[in-house]
């Protein structure tokens, strides 16, 4: 997340008021510092929460557009019905309740930036006249015939898997490629190693002041049940929950509502997504196991799986068992030990290092 504001001073980097130290974010910094400059499209992968949005408006405020406007529109949040005088105007007159002339954002972010939020959202049907309206940067407002040209820099931002959407014939392949000419992704919160005490800080002083108290402790068991929580609205649902906390706290120490945290990762609630519901799942199983990938009392066991393929799916779903209790890690460790010639042979070899944070019978 940036700071209030990004920094226009040109002799420091624009990503300079970012907030986050790990290794795969600041890899992604680095990108958006080397794209800034260029004027070419810029594709965002994220999980929802990531701050797409804010890493789009630092793009623009490091491009030669930075004294024209940044324009946005979620595409996701506006009726198909209306999306496309939304996004090209239209004249009045031109359908029902259009009783004036309305500039779309793109004519709006003329010689800025357009920031095109949840582009997977985008109607089918007018994805050809936004790729016309990119390719040779002209369109014509609903209900006219004349022809307006824009220069505009394009910065889109998904949550979904457009290569796979193309594949499936929902998102067309030649307005991918034009959106696609430099991508970045952001990492998931839980993949931002040391991140979150950072943003926890900066928070907490952010909310305290507009809330006039003065908070200067905050609990190490809190930090590290947040650390442990694996934030599937990242850095918007941590936002979000600092906000509650500081409001809940009297005095001067942080009063953190964990419990709240720990209640959301039951599986009492319906998941959202399929990788929601194979974390929940997981996870639930995981603590049945105390932790214990391997043997025939094993995780992998129990959900059918393989041993390294259910590592794969811990590792991309970013579940370890460093927020596990030590008396929990030790145990696993024994019972994987005691297990190790009764788990499934087919498995490659693997040391514990391999695994990293995972425990395992093998």
């Amino acid at each position: 997340m940036l700071a209030p504001r990004v920094l226009e001073t040109r002799s420091q980097p624009i990503t300079s008021g970012v907030i986050g130290s790990s290794p795969k974010f600041r890899r992604a910094l680095e990108n958006v510092e080397l794209v800034a400059p260029v004027d070419c499209s810029v594709l965002i992968h994220g999980e929802t929460g990531t701050g797409k949005e804010v890493i789009a408006q630092a793009i623009h405020e490091g491009s030669p557009r930075r004294q024209h406007r940044f324009v946005a529109i979620n595409c996701a949040a506006i009726p198909a019905a209306l999306l496309e005088s939304e996004l090209f105007g239209h004249e009045r007159g031109a359908f029902t309740g259009a009783l004036n002339q309305r500039v779309g954002r793109l004519e709006a972010a003329d010689q800025g930036t357009l920031f095109l939020d949840e582009i997977g959202d985008l109607p089918l049907e007018l994805q050809p006249k936004l790729l016309r309206a990119l390719q040779q940067q002209e369109f014509e407002r609903l209900g006219s015939s004349r022809t307006t040209r824009v220069d505009v820099r394009i910065v889109a931002a998904t949550n979904q898997d457009l290569w796979g959407m193309v594949k499936r014939h929902r998102f067309r392949a030649d307005l991918y490629y034009r959106l696609n000419v430099f991508a970045l992704t952001l990492p998931p919160l839980r993949e931002r190693e040391g991140d979150i005490r950072l943003l926890v800080a900066h928070f907490v002083r952010t909310f305290a002041e507009r809330q006039g108290k003065s908070i200067d402790i905050i609990p190490d068991e809190v930090l590290r049940a947040l650390e442990r929580y694996p934030w599937p609205g990242n850095i918007r649902e941590l936002q979000n929950f600092i906000e509650r906390s500081v409001i809940l706290s009297r005095g001067t120490e942080l009063q953190a509502p964990i419990a709240e945290l720990l209640s959301t990762l039951m599986p009492c609630a319906a998941p959202r997504t399929l990788a929601d519901a194979d974390r929940a799942h997981i996870m639930t199983t995981l603590r049945e196991t105390n932790w214990v990938v391997g043997g025939v009392n094993g995780a992998a066991a129990r959900l059918g799986l393989k041993r390294t393929t259910l590592i794969a799916k811990m590792r991309k779903l970013g579940l370890s068992r460093e927020g596990a209790e030590d008396r929990e890690i030790r145990q696993g460790a024994s019972e994987g030990r005691h297990d190790a010639e009764e788990s499934d042979g087919g498995d490659d070899p693997y040391t514990l290092g391999e695994l990293g944070p995972f425990a395992t019978s093998g």
